[in-house]
Parts: C-alpha cells; sequence; structure tokens
C-alpha cells in the first residue's frame, strides 16, 4: 500500500541561514530530484521575500512548508520577559510568510529556546510550563486568525528540558485547548525519547500535521537503524496524508549550531543526501523495501 504522502526536504540541508536568492536555484535543484514539498526554515524573516519566493515555488511546482529556528533570543519561557516578546514577534512574522507562501501550519519547538536543558527545580520548571502555556495561547490565536495551524515539535532531552516526547507534546496540547494546537513529530528526537516510536506516532493519531526524518545521526535516510517499518505501520493506521520531510543540517547552520551539534558532512556531499534519501523514501513509501 502506497502512503499518502508528499516528500519534502529542508532547505537546512543546504543553507543557513536560508535568503530570497537561495530559492532560484535550489529550488529548481529540489524539483529536479523528485520532491513535491521544501520545507523552508526561517531563520531571519527579514532574509525573506515572500513574493520572489512565490514565484519561484511556482515556476518549480513545489509547495512549501514552513518551519521556525528557536536559539537562545527566542525564548516564551525566560524569565527576561524582553526574550519572550521577542518570540512572539518572530513567531508572527513567520506566520505572516507561512499565509504568504501559501503553508496552512508554522511548525517547530516554538515553546521554548533550543538547546535550553538544565536541571533546575520543580517550582521554576512550572513557571516555564506556565509561560509556555500563556504564550502559545497567544499564538494559537494569532495563527488561527490567519487560517493556519502550530506544529508544536517535542526535542531530545539534549535539546530541550520542557517537551521531550508525544506525551510531553500532548499534554501541552491539552493544556492549550485550543483546536490550532497540532503535532510535527521529528524521527531523530524519537529515536532518542521514544521507546516504540509506531506507538507515538499513533499516540498523535489525528493531531499530527508534519512528519519530519532523517537517520538516528542525523544521516541520509535508509543508512543508519531508524525504525522505518514501525513508521510506516503506524502512518497508515493513523491514515496520516501530510508531508514527511527530511530535516538535517550543514555543519554552517547559524542560528542552531551549538544546539542541533553538526559539527561534520553526513553524506558525501549534500545533493547526495538529498537524491539517495528521496529514492529510499520513494521505495518506503511504497512499501517496497
Amino acid at each position: 500500500m502506497q502512503l499518502p504522502v508528499k516528500l519534502g526536504v529542508s532547505t537546512w540541508l543546504w543553507t543557513s541561514p536560508f535568503r530570497t536568492e537561495d530559492a532560484a536555484g535550489l529550488f529548481e535543484k529540489i524539483a529536479s530530484l523528485g520532491y513535491e514539498v521544501v520545507e523552508i526554515a526561517v531563520e531571519d524573516p527579514f532574509l525573506i521575500d515572500t513574493q520572489k519566493i512565490s514565484k519561484e515555488l511556482e515556476k518549480n511546482g513545489l509547495q512549501a512548508l514552513v518551519c521556525g529556528a528557536f536559539g537562545p533570543t527566542r525564548d516564551l519561557t525566560s524569565d527576561d520577559e524582553a526574550l519572550q516578546k521577542n518570540g512572539l514577534q518572530y513567531i508572527e512574522d513567520c506566520l505572516n510568510i507561512s499565509t504568504e507562501l501559501g503553508a496552512s501550519f508554522f511548525a517547530g519547538p516554538m515553546y521554548s529556546a533550543v538547546g535550553k536543558a538544565r536541571m533546575v527545580p520543580d517550582a521554576q520548571r512550572q513557571i516555564e510550563w506556565n509561560r509556555a502555556v500563556d504564550n502559545l495561547g497567544k499564538v494559537c490565536e494569532m495563527a488561527a486568525s490567519r487560517g493556519l495551524e502550530l506544529g508544536l515539535e517535542p526535542l531530545n532531552r539534549f535539546e530541550s528540558d520542557l517537551i521531550n516526547n508525544v506525551d510531553d507534546v500532548s499534554r501541552l496540547i491539552n493544556d492549550l485547548n485550543h483546536p490550532a494546537a497540532k503535532i510535527c513529530l521529528d524521527m531523530f528526537h524519537m529515536n532518542i525519547e521514544e521507546p516504540d516510536p509506531g506507538l507515538a506516532i499513533r499516540k498523535a493519531g489525528d493531531k499530527l500535521i508534519h512528519v519530519q526524518v532523517s537517520e538516528n545521526y542525523r544521516g541520509t535516510p535508509g543508512t543508519g537503524n531508524a525504525s522505518w517499518g514501525a513508521f510506516y505501520e503506524a502512518l497508515k493506521a493513523i491514515n496520516y496524508k501530510g508531508a514527511v520531510s527530511i530535516e538535517s543540517f550543514t555543519p554552517e547552520n547559524k542560528e542552531l549550531a551549538a544546539a542541533v551539534c553538526i559539527w561534520r558532512n553526513l553524506a558525501d556531499d549534500q545533493d547526495s543526501f538529498a537524491r539517495d534519501g528521496h529514492a529510499f523514501l520513494r521505495k518506503w513509501a511504497a512499501n517496497k523495501l
């Protein structure tokens, strides 16, 4: 059985930060490799001209998804209210970009700063949880007013101390109690935090609106020990119809370098990563591995 999914790839595989002038050459390459979706990683909204990028999307027959980069200056749980405010403004900018590029949601670990992983007292943890809920409540309203949803993404324990697995993100969504709050699951993080990745997908169920994939070491799909069979069966079981998008990074990543800890190339070159990854995912989605 063919999974009814579209295959995508993140701009982070090639470049950081993504700029308007990258779109023409990069989108042509992505389309030529067979992808239907490009996941645009917005590190700096001021580098994005949505009119020009929309023309390149249309020219290459690509659908756009938008994800965010939440470095230490964009922290909805910070003790510093200025950092909370900065995070909210950044998210609003990304929501506007999502709307203008025709995306239906904005995704990422927007509840806190990536790399914020500490041992803190339970009382402080609760304060930060409450801040995340309060601020994301505002974000849900901003998204809903634009006809968008949010793909809230759990991160592994080395990149976040707040939301690490599907149970955590489900609790967050329950506390938010807003129809715009949905789930994005990343296979890399799941391979660290979920004892049973297939069960995690089933738990997400109809809340799951986006799936990111790479191998257990962030490498090319099909070259590691990720649970591809379990992923296939679980996505089929919940009738998932969204995108399955490769997310990995170049060692030159700016906003998240210290958090993602990629200090070397994970393939011979990034084009080979994307080409081989697409070939593997096409067979995987067709259940022909």
